[in-house]
C-alpha cells in the first residue's frame, strides 16, 4: 500500500485515486498521462491551490441522474481539477481543459455531466451559460440531447422539473438562470454570447481559430470563465488540434508554463503498441469498464490489419495516433515483391497505355498495360529532367537506371512531350495499343505530340482524360489485384521505387462525413517521385477496353527496354 505523504493529503481523494492508478501501473497509461499526474502532484506541492471538496461531491452526485453505470476515475480527475480546483485568489487553477481521448471513452457523457454541474446552484454563479460548440449540429447537440434524455427519464422527470426547464433546443436552471445550448459555426447570434464556459466538441475539425475565437470572445463577462476542448484525433493537420497538442506537449515535456491549461492526453505511445490489446487502455481509460466497446474495437482491429487504408479511423480515432503515409502505403512488401515475376512475350497483344506527365521540369512516365484474365502485365519507361530543382534530393540510383536503359536523362529545361510520343509510337509497332489514358489537366501539354502519332484527345475512343473520380472507381480493382498478387511488372526497380513513394489518401469529404473514396499521392513531393506508378493507375482506368484474354500467357522472356 502506498504511504500517504503530507503533500498527498492536500490532494482530494478523487484526484489522488487516478494519480495512483497511473503511478502504480494499475491502469495502462501513456507517457503523457504519467507526466501529467507528476505535474499535478508538483503543482499541489508548490502552489497555494486547493480543491473545493464539497462542491466536487455535489457535482459528482449529479451523475445519478444520468444512465452511467459509474463515473470513471479519469472523469473524476478531470472534473475535480478543471471545475473544482482554485488558486488562493479564488480563481480556477485550470480554467482550460484540453482532453484528447479515444472514441467511445464517454466524451459526450462527460460534456453533459460537466454542463449540468456548472449550470447548477453548486457552482454558485448566476447566469453561468454553457455553450457547446462544434462544426456540425449533431456534435453540438449530442451532449445536450444526453442531458434532456436523462432529465426525461421517468425516474427523474418530476424532481428535475423543479430545478430545470428545457425544450429540444436548450436547458435552463430555474435557480441560476444558466442556459445550456448547442451551437454550430453559423455566425448568427455569436456576438451576443455571454458564456460562463465554452465547450468545444471535436476540435480536430477546425482548420484555424476563426470560429474558435468568435465563440470565446464572450468569455469574461461572467466570473470564472472556462474553456473545455474535448476531441479525438483527426485528419486535419496544422490546424487547431495540432496547435493545442504542441502547447500541451510543451507543458508536459518541456516545462512550459501551462497558462491555465490542463493537458489531458490519452493515446498510444507508438504505432507498434496497437498489436497488444492491453495497450488500448492508453488511448481509452474507460475501456476496462466497457466490455461491449472492447469487443467492437477488437473487430475493428482485425479489419484494420487486413486493410489499413480503408479503416484509418481505427488508429486516428480509437488510438489517437493518426496513421502516417508510411502506414498507408499502396500495398505490402510481399505483394510488391510478387510483382517481380517474369513477363511473358507480349508481342502482338492488345494493350492500353497510361501516361503521367505531371511536371515538364521533373519526371514523366509511360506504361504499357496488358491483361490475361485476372493477371495484369505492365512495362514502361521513364524520363528525368537533369535541370530539375529537386535533382539533389533524389536518393534513388537514377544514374544506374539510365545506364541500364530504364530511364532517359533529359538535359534540357523541360522534358519534351515528343519523347513520350515517340516511345509510344515505337512500341506500338510491336503491340496493339487500344487506348491512351492520362491526367485530364495535363493533356494540353501532350496534345500536339499525341496527334502526331495518331491519338486525338477529342476522340474518346482513342484517349481518356482521367479525372479523380476515375481513380476512385478503379482503386478497389487495384487493391484487389495487389492482394491477390495479380500484378506482374518483371524486374522493374523504378516501378517498385515509385510505388514505395506513394501513399493512399482519402477522397474529398465534407465535415462529419466520409466519402469512402481513395486516391494516390506522393509521400514527399520533392524527393519521392511516383510518376511510373501514376502512369499505371491511369492505364488501369481504361483496362476494361481490353478483352480479358488479350494477353494470353506465353513463354517468359525478358521484356526489351528502350
Amino acid at each position: 500500500m502506498r504511504v500517504m505523504t503530507m503533500t498527498s493529503s492536500k490532494i482530494n481523494p478523487h484526484i489522488l485515486r487516478y494519480i495512483e492508478m497511473v503511478e502504480s501501473g494499475e491502469i495502462n497509461s501513456c507517457e503523457d498521462q504519467k507526466l501529467l499526474v507528476a505535474y499535478v502532484r508538483k503543482c499541489f506541492e508548490t502552489e497555494d491551490i486547493h480543491v473545493n471538496s464539497k462542491q466536487l461531491e455535489k457535482y459528482l452526485a449529479l451523475a445519478k441522474y444520468f444512465p452511467f453505470e459509474k463515473i470513471f476515475e479519469w472523469q473524476e480527475f478531470v472534473i475535480a481539477l478543471h471545475d473544482c480546483t482554485y488558486k488562493s485568489d479564488g480563481m480556477p487553477r485550470w480554467p482550460d481543459l484540453f482532453c484528447l481521448i479515444g472514441r467511445g471513452a464517454g466524451k459526450d457523457g462527460t460534456i453533459a455531466l460537466e454542463s449540468v454541474c456548472l449550470m447548477s446552484p453548486y457552482n454558485g454563479i448566476q447566469n453561468y451559460d454553457v455553450d457547446i460548440c462544434a462544426n456540425n449540429e449533431d456534435q453540438a447537440m449530442r451532449p445536450l440531447k444526453d442531458v434532456i434524455e436523462a432529465f426525461e427519464n421517468p425516474a427523474n422527470i418530476e424532481k428535475l422539473k423543479k430545478h430545470f426547464y428545457w425544450t429540444k433546443e436548450a436547458v435552463q436552471s430555474r435557480k441560476t438562470r444558466s442556459i445550456l445550448k448547442g451551437r454550430t459555426n453559423s455566425p448568427k447570434g455569436k456576438d451576443g454570447l455571454r458564456s460562463g464556459i465554452v465547450i468545444f466538441n471535436e476540435i480536430h475539425q477546425y482548420e484555424n481559430y476563426s470560429n474558435v475565437n468568435v465563440f470565446t470572445t464572450g468569455l469574461g463577462k461572467k466570473a470564472h470563465p472556462r474553456r473545455s476542448y474535448y476531441t479525438t484525433n483527426g485528419d486535419v493537420r496544422d490546424g487547431v488540434l495540432d496547435d493545442m497538442l504542441n502547447t500541451a506537449e510543451g507543458i508536459l515535456y518541456n516545462g512550459d508554463p501551462d497558462n491555465g491549461m490542463l493537458p489531458f492526453i490519452c493515446r498510444l505511445d507508438s504505432k507498434e503498441e496497437v498489436d497488444d490489446p492491453d495497450n488500448w487502455e492508453k488511448a481509452n481509460p474507460s475501456l476496462r469498464y466497457l466490455p461491449s466497446l472492447r469487443h467492437e474495437i477488437e473487430k475493428e482491429y482485425q479489419e484494420w490489419k487486413r486493410s489499413p487504408h480503408t479503416l484509418t479511423a481505427f488508429m486516428t480515432k480509437r488510438m489517437n495516433l493518426p496513421q502516417t503515409f508510411s502506414e498507408v502505403s499502396v500495398t505490402s512488401y510481399d505483394n510488391l515483391k510478387a510483382t517481380e515475376s517474369s513477363l511473358p512475350d507480349l508481342t502482338g497483344k492488345q494493350c492500353v497505355v497510361g501516361i503521367d506527365y505531371a511536371s515538364v521540369t521533373d519526371w514523366a512516365a509511360v506504361r504499357f498495360h496488358f491483361r490475361n484474365g485476372n493477371k495484369r502485365y505492365s512495362f514502361g519507361h521513364a524520363w528525368m529532367c537533369l535541370q530539375s530543382k529537386d535533382l539533389e534530393r533524389i536518393k534513388a540510383p537514377w544514374r544506374k537506371w539510365a545506364e541500364e536503359g530504364r530511364l532517359t536523362l533529359v538535359d534540357e529545361p523541360t522534358i519534351n512531350p515528343d519523347l513520350l510520343a515517340e516511345y509510344i509510337q515505337q512500341q506500338a509497332k510491336k503491340y496493339q495499343v487500344k487506348k491512351i489514358a492520362m491526367d485530364n489537366n495535363r493533356y494540353a501539354l501532350l496534345s500536339n505530340s499525341l496527334k502526331k502519332i495518331g491519338f486525338d484527345g477529342r476522340n474518346k475512343d482513342q484517349v481518356k482524360l482521367v479525372r479523380p473520380s476515375d481513380i476512385y472507381k478503379v482503386f478497389p480493382v487495384i487493391e484487389n489485384a495487389f492482394e491477390n498478387q495479380y500484378f506482374v511488372f518483371g524486374d522493374d526497380p523504378i516501378m517498385r521505387w515509385a510505388i514505395n513513394n506513394t501513399k493512399v489518401m482519402r477522397g474529398s469529404r465534407t465535415i462529419g462525413s466520409d466519402t469512402g473514396n481513395f486516391y494516390y499521392a506522393k509521400i514527399e513531393a520533392k524527393s519521392r517521385k511516383n510518376d511510373p506508378w501514376m502512369a499505371e493507375v491511369a492505364a488501369m482506368t481504361v483496362e476494361d477496353e481490353l478483352p480479358e484474354n488479350s494477353a494470353a500467357g506465353l513463354p517468359s522472356i525478358p521484356i526489351m527496354v528502350w
